[in-house]
């Protein structure tokens, strides 16, 4: 538990609330698209100002920290951990940079009420560590992808049945763990993991439950499906409720799962007819390394699952963005011919390269460290299979290199109009390029924070289960990766 100098966690979130009733009553998209702006950029200084706060805590003293929440309600429900505190900016910074390269062509589809809602339900959810708040926040994070479906008179029901899931099994298995003894129980049974587990592979798209994030891809609007999975919210859920309790064969079993998953994701990712499918199962696969790394549990693998969380927010979000440019100027992109806009946007073809190359791990880009890592760790846990996680690396590069032919080069494009990418998306698209660039040039502050993060993780777990984590010794004899 942390005290901050300040109350930005609850100032973060107040902001966006507040900014989402305000910008609700707005009618005229352009000022509700300015306004959503100035409140997301007050919201990410916020995050921005408790990272700051949590790593200079060594200075303050406790008389001089407070919060909101324990004045109403007497005692603290937002916390901010090693775990949350580059989490918490890294969201913000996906929801300003989404708003601001959002272009007119956009603004009438795309909600900047529901965005701001979904800004705040995610930033809370990412500073709680009480399940059942968790659950609950979870639950109603569901709630704006589908309010913007069913305004938008798209088909609702595939969503609807995987979220119902996710809520019911996530329920079903909190209170089961509830009535064997909650936390303090070492051992609980099936009927407390399954559902937990269940759960975990419903939010984080795990084959075969992953319909319903290319579902939503389709249907809903591109910003609003980036910034439901971007985040990678299932992973968070399954560091506070499935981490601490459940038996090391059913971490396992989720690792070797994700690991085929990630597999299965890059894959299909090769095979894609549209650039929206196609995103779609790269997120997949990389959401499926980073929750196959959490679950093996060892320091290597899970910092290694923590940098590449990080990266992978940064670099699929640009990516994403970059895609979302695309599609602003010339609809809906399939991929089975050659397109040919790299002389008529040359910078979003940069740009789409370089975040594609960060995504995949290539080095000298943020990604690069944490996804050796993570191979490191999955080798070392599983050594007969842990050649499919550089498969999979390998199948991602591919299909990343493959899409960037399809959609910039190959034939000569005749337009009547300019293509130029804006100084808005430009800025967006460019802002997370720099930061993946500098977080791979200089690694060193971003690995010993995600270290640090696995270490109170471990700790945490072992003081909950007794027992230490998989092969723990074997990566005692290094302390730092």
């Amino acid at each position: 538990m942390t005290d901050l100098h300040l109350p930005w966690l609850e100032a973060s979130i107040l902001i966006s609330l507040i900014g989402a009733l305000v910008v609700s009553r707005l009618r005229d998209s352009d000022e509700a698209r300015r306004w959503t702006l100035v409140i997301s950029g007050f919201t990410l200084i916020s995050t921005i100002g408790a990272w700051i706060d949590f790593h200079e805590l060594h200075v303050l003293e406790a008389d001089d920290c407070w919060h909101i929440m324990t004045y109403v309600i007497g005692r603290e429900m937002l916390i901010i951990d090693q775990l949350s505190a580059p989490l918490l900016p890294l969201v913000a910074l996906l929801y300003f940079l989404t708003t601001l390269a959002t272009l007119r062509t956009k603004i009438r589809r795309f909600s900047f009420a529901l965005t701001l809602l979904s800004e705040a339900i995610v930033l809370a959810t990412f500073s709680c560590k009480e399940p059942w708040a968790i659950i609950t926040l979870l639950s109603v994070g569901t709630l704006p992808p589908l309010m913007e479906l069913i305004y938008r008179g798209r088909p609702i029901r595939v969503f609807v049945l995987h979220m119902a899931m996710f809520i019911a099994m996530m329920c079903v298995g909190w209170w089961f763990v509830e009535l064997e003894g909650g936390e303090a129980q070492r051992v609980h049974s099936l009927w407390a993991i399954v559902p937990l587990l269940l759960a975990i592979f419903i939010r984080s798209g795990i084959a075969p439950f992953h319909l319903w994030v290319s579902d939503l891809f389709e249907h809903a609007t591109f910003g609003t499906a980036l910034l439901f999975v971007a985040p990678i919210a299932g992973a968070y859920a399954a560091v506070r409720l499935v981490l601490p309790v459940a038996p090391d064969w059913v971490l396992r079993s989720i690792g070797l799962i994700s690991l085929f998953t990630a597999v299965y994701a890059s894959g299909m990712a090769l095979v894609q007819l549209e650039a929206r499918r196609y995103f779609c199962y790269l997120f997949l696969s990389h959401s499926a390394f980073v929750l196959m790394g959490l679950e093996i549990v060892t320091p290597t693998a899970l910092t290694g699952a923590l940098c590449v969380w990080l990266s992978t927010g940064l670099s699929l979000g640009g990516f994403g963005l970059t895609i979302r440019a695309l599609e602003a100027r010339r609809g809906r992109l399939s991929l089975t011919d050659f397109k040919g806009l790299y002389e008529h946007t040359p910078a979003l073809a940069v740009c789409f390269l370089l975040t594609g190359l960060a995504s995949v791990g290539f080095p000298g880009t943020l990604g690069f460290i944490g996804t050796e890592l993570l191979v490191d760790g999955v080798v070392e846990a599983y050594p007969y299979i842990g050649i499919a996680i550089v498969l999979a690396g390998a199948l991602n590069g591919i299909g990343m290199v493959q899409t960037y032919f399809r959609l910039f080069t190959g034939t000569r494009y005749t337009s009547s109009v300019s293509l130029q990418i804006s100084p808005r998306e430009r800025f967006a698209v460019l802002a997370l390029a720099a930061l993946l660039l500098i977080g791979g040039l200089i690694p060193q502050s971003n690995v010993q924070s995600r270290f640090d993060a696995a270490e109170e993780l471990l700790h945490e777990r072992e003081a909950v289960s007794g027992s230490p984590p998989l092969k723990r010794e074997a990566d005692d004899e290094h302390h730092h990766p």
